[in-house]
């Protein structure tokens, strides 16, 4: 790097290169979506603490993955909003790496939790009898505790690789966040180190966690193949296939952004995927996982009869 150039302390996130009406647009649009993800993950988180019913392996794993779409959301998308806004703001270097950090945490911690709980409801229904002592709340608890480390180690190593590399110009992310391949591109230095381990990082906690993941659900769908009666079959099947949907959506996109040949997916389209992290799964999680369930309207429904009376009191 040649010395009269001067390092980057700023960087200005283009987003999406569009008219001021449909900016304007965008922002009531995403504003509204980003209100309804912290809605319906807050109710979730609210109704599994105060309701004793739902102190289970599954709704406390639920709780968290609640709390990740929480943090995520709120990790990019007022940043995102800022810049429908007032595109012209930079935001700084420390507050991009932040960002870049935390996005990368919360990803890789949700890819996880995932595999996680499509163990618990391998073990809810294809060996019931044992769930409570294979599932105990000490497993739970090192199972939460693993998922939270090894998201935030794999983010600390590809950060460390990061903040080695010299920025020192153009300062402009084709990105609505900081995203860590849109800001390796104004790197002026080799990154084919990074580019490399984040590949390799990408099968690790992606290829290999999707397996888990479908080889949990394909024994899940045996047992279910096995129920004797046509309602039972059919509730299971029914909730079983949503989870899928889900996982479809956040391990496909993800695996299309980071290990697809980039020439096939320019940078335009690759906002619009992210756009599924930042606002589809997040508002589908609570609908599919949580809100959909009997015990969950229940506890809804006796939360609302409690705050009623105690209003009419």
């Amino acid at each position: 790097m040649e010395k009269n150039q001067t390092m980057v302390t700023e960087f200005i996130l283009l987003g999406f290169p569009l008219s001021p009406r449909i900016q304007t647009l965008l922002f009531g649009l995403f504003s509204l979506l980003y209100a309804s993800t912290l809605l319906g993950n807050g109710v979730i988180l609210e109704l599994i603490l105060l309701d004793t019913r739902l102190h289970t392996p599954m709704y406390f794993f639920l709780s968290h993955l609640a709390f990740v779409d929480i943090a995520y959301a709120c990790n990019t998308v007022p940043q995102m909003l800022v810049n429908l806004l007032n595109p012209a703001k930079p935001i700084s270097y420390a507050g991009c790496m932040t960002q870049t950090f935390l996005f990368m945490t919360f990803a890789h911690t949700e890819c996880l939790f995932l595999v996680v709980m499509s163990y618990d409801r391998y073990v809810a229904i294809c060996l019931p009898l044992r769930y409570s002592v294979i599932m105990s709340w000490r497993v739970c608890t090192v199972l939460v505790v693993a998922a939270w480390t090894g998201g935030c180690l794999l983010a600390l190593f590809h950060m460390n690789l990061l903040l080695r590399l010299p920025f020192c110009g153009p300062h402009e992310i084709n990105h609505f966040f900081c995203e860590i391949l849109s800001v390796l591109k104004l790197a002026c230095a080799d990154t084919r180190l990074n580019q490399t381990l984040i590949l390799a990082g990408a099968v690790f906690i992606l290829v290999v966690p999707l397996c888990l993941v479908l080889v949990s659900y394909s024994r899940i769908l045996a047992a279910i193949l096995r129920i004797q009666s046509g309602k039972g079959r059919k509730k299971a099947f029914s909730t079983c296939s949503s989870h899928l949907c889900v996982v479809g959506l956040f391990f496909g996109s993800a695996i299309v952004m980071y290990m697809a040949p980039k020439s096939r997916h320019p940078e335009e389209q690759q906002k619009i995927l992210f756009l599924f992290y930042s606002f589809v799964n997040p508002i589908l999680n609570p609908l599919i996982y949580s809100l959909r369930n009997t015990e969950v309207k229940g506890a809804l429904r006796r939360l609302l009869c409690k705050e009623s009376s105690s209003q009419l009191v």
